[in-house]
């Protein structure tokens, strides 16, 4: 798996987003509380910034039009269609305060 350096988990607050553009790619960073998850930072419904977006829990809300997507699996969670296609999201872990992130072999949909 190929791994790449974020940023210092530091500088992303507790319940925030952060965006982080890898190439073409707009990745949405939360700092959750004791870990760090990472979707594509594109909401299915019409696009809206997932950084931008107020975290509760484990979900964030797109803050366009009030979707919610689950930040473990990307799915849909409001409203609830099992039809949409999930949002991607990306394996993250911290080593030595670097938030680390899986961009290719890791990148997935639900």
């Amino acid at each position: 798996m190929n791994w790449i350096q974020i940023t210092d988990a530091d500088s992303v607050p507790l319940r925030e987003g952060r965006e982080v553009a890898l190439g073409n790619t707009s990745i949405a960073l939360f700092n959750v509380g004791g870990r760090f998850l990472a979707i594509e930072n594109r909401c299915p419904h019409k696009g809206g910034p997932l950084a931008d977006g107020i975290i509760g829990g484990t979900t964030v809300t797109c803050p366009l039009h009030n979707q919610r997507v689950c930040l473990e699996t990307g799915r849909v969670t409001k409203p609830c269609d099992e039809n949409q296609t999930p949002v991607r999201t990306f394996d993250v872990k911290v080593e030595n305060g670097i938030v680390m992130l899986a961009f290719d072999s890791a990148a997935r949909a639900a």
